[in-house]
């Protein structure tokens, strides 16, 4: 029991550096758009490769644990929750990547009017990253349901930069290449609210054992009751 208990906590520590290295990297992208800053952008893609070593050794980790240990109740929620915040771990990275290569693309480029528009959705992505990672490690689901409100408001703010940059290219088409730019950073800082979704639902998975997937809310009240009444 021993044994399992410390592949359990290695796996733990394992996912926690891994989302220190995502969440720094989301940043880190994001800066290098906003603020122009090289270096900022190379770092993210220096940082590539330890994200994707960490991902199949946690993914072997978890396997091992599920093959030879068969985990129960809270223990298995806990390492099939691991494997899935994994895989979103290493997209987010994949993302702030590609942040990263846009920051880069746009480096030498005049700032243009929209790029007003990509701090504000950016700090809200930012924030649902932050919070769903603080719900995993301090086992929060008040924390992790705040994360799942947010998405509709990253959704919002998504539109409204494209429709922006849209007119903005009609109105500007020596500019297009920058703009197109702009909407790639705004789709992967979606794509990256989503993922933070996908954890927060991990979370309360883990913590309450209730699926909440697709914002089915009746569910997750259903499933809160029986938690509270058993």
């Amino acid at each position: 029991m021993r044994h399992f208990e410390q592949e359990l906590e290695k796996l733990k520590s394992k996912l926690l550096e891994m989302s220190a290295l995502v969440e720094s990297a989301v940043y880190r992208s994001v800066q290098g758009v906003v603020e122009k800053n090289e270096e900022l952008a190379q770092q993210v893609l220096r940082n590539e490769g330890r994200i994707n070593d960490l991902e199949i050794e946690i993914d072997e980790l978890a396997i091992s644990l599920l093959a030879l240990q068969a985990p129960l109740a809270a223990d298995l929620r806990l390492v099939t929750a691991a494997i899935k915040i994994n895989n979103d771990l290493e997209r987010m990275g994949d993302l702030s990547v590609s942040i990263a290569q846009c920051a880069m693309a746009l480096m030498k480029e005049p700032v243009i009017r929209p790029l007003i528009d990509i701090p504000h959705i950016a700090g809200l992505a930012q924030s649902m990253v932050r919070k769903a990672l603080d719900s995993f490690v301090n086992r929060d689901a008040d924390l992790a349901r705040s994360v799942l409100a947010s998405d509709d408001a990253v959704d919002n703010m998504r539109t409204a930069s494209y429709h922006e940059l849209i007119s903005f290219m009609e109105n500007n088409p020596s500019q297009i290449g920058q703009a197109l730019y702009l909407l790639s950073v705004v789709r992967n800082l979606e794509r990256i609210a989503d993922h933070s979704t996908n954890i927060a639902e991990d979370v309360l998975f883990l913590v309450k054992g209730i699926d909440v997937r697709h914002h089915n809310e009746d569910r997750t009240r259903r499933g809160d009751e029986l938690a509270e009444s058993a």
